[in-house]
């Protein structure tokens, strides 16, 4: 997976990261089991800091999107708790629909998008 960055862009470099490396997930890009690159060789490939990459680590292992072995480094493993992950859902989307709303967008657009979304995750699976 190519991990980019915007430099230019107002969110945080290490959430970009994290997003970057959610997105790979879920589009199978990175699989269960499989090992991240290491803090200072992804510091490096994309050119930010050590401590961001770490930050990035720490967020996705809170998470429950990796965990972090002193052996083999930041590693895949996804914490499958349906309910949690429902819960946090529903938190992140109710903004997300409360912008999209403000913004015009209606109930058919929304479906229109998600439905699109969902199908090119289920497609790169």
């Amino acid at each position: 997976m190519i991990i980019e960055i915007d430099f230019n862009s107002d969110e945080a470099i290490y959430m970009q990261l994290c997003n970057q490396i959610i997105l790979g997930i879920a589009t199978s890009q990175f699989r269960e089991g499989e090992q991240l690159p290491s803090v200072r060789q992804l510091a490096e490939t994309i050119g930010i800091n050590m401590h961001t990459v770490n930050k990035a680590y720490s967020i996705l292992q809170q998470d429950g999107f990796v965990k972090i072995d002193r052996r083999r480094g930041a590693i895949i493993a996804i914490d499958i708790n349906k309910l949690k992950a429902l819960s946090e859902a529903q938190s992140e989307l109710a903004v997300v629909l409360a912008r999209a709303i403000c913004k015009g967008l209606d109930r058919q657009d929304i479906h229109g998008l998600v439905d699109k979304l969902y199908d090119n995750y289920e497609r790169n699976s």
